[in-house]
């Protein structure tokens, strides 16, 4: 007989966003699988009533980069799988849901480090946080802000196993004539570092696995800010490239 009594399902937690990202990245689609893959994604966490008050925010100057707890709120699902395909593995090997970072997990809950850039204000006067290097899409409810601590959340020994080290393998970037001037047009302060982010998303190679390595007439579209970037990757011989087409 067990010593401990049997005690009930535990109750379901009901969670209040303080803040919504609005984000570089319109959809799912380009963004990249990990925070800090691209230094160049810029976002603002417009902080919702009653959390929107600058004492909540004190000291927060000093910190260089925070964790985000958010809510992958275009990944939740009336059921869980305890199995996943994680893209590094190219999509064909099942891993445990909590041994991946997956979004498709139970309480669909995100954890991401990013580079704090400031508190400010928007044009309508609300109360934002300014961040960079990060992974969230539009829209992304915030459920919590904590600093990060580099003398203890930075462990340098940690191993994973199948996934130990950073991807390094970036395709060649090319942007068409007409593309390079649609860049030249387009006001610097409205779309920060956005040639930079275009090659970042791109690099990466954000198409399914199974489309990897091929040579595709097919043009892909990636929504950043309000901007549709259209691409398509060339195969010759055994080198992928991507040729950025527009950029409107």
């Amino acid at each position: 007989m067990s010593r401990h009594p049997s005690r009930p399902a535990a109750e379901a937690l009901t969670l209040t966003p303080i803040a919504t990202a609005r984000s570089c990245f319109k959809d799912k689609f380009g963004v990249p699988r990990q925070p800090g893959l691209t230094r160049h994604a810029h976002a603002q966490l417009v902080i919702a009533a009653p959390f929107d008050r600058e004492d909540a925010f004190r000291g927060l100057e000093t910190c260089s980069h925070l964790w985000l707890i958010f809510q992958f709120h275009e990944a939740v699902r009336a059921e869980w799988r305890p199995v996943v395909r994680p893209p590094r593995l190219g999509g064909n090997r099942k891993m445990g849901v909590f041994s991946s970072r997956s979004p498709f997990r139970p309480n669909s809950l995100g954890l991401s480090v990013v580079r704090n850039q400031g508190l400010g204000r928007d044009e309508g006067g609300n109360l934002v946080l300014n961040i960079s290097d990060h992974d969230l899409i539009d829209g992304t409810p915030i459920l919590d802000i904590k600093p990060y601590l580099p003398f203890a959340d930075s462990v340098p020994e940690a191993s994973l196993g199948w996934a130990d080290s950073a991807p390094t393998e970036k395709l060649n970037v090319e942007f068409l004539p007409e593309a390079e001037q649609q860049l030249a047009d387009l006001p610097a302060e409205k779309y920060p570092d956005l040639k930079a982010l275009i090659n970042d998303v791109v690099s990466y190679d954000p198409r399914p696995s199974f489309r990897r390595g091929r040579d595709e007439e097919r043009i892909y579209g990636a929504h950043l800010y309000d901007l549709n970037v259209r691409f398509r990757f060339v195969q010759t011989e055994s080198i992928t490239r991507v040729l950025v087409l527009t950029v409107c």
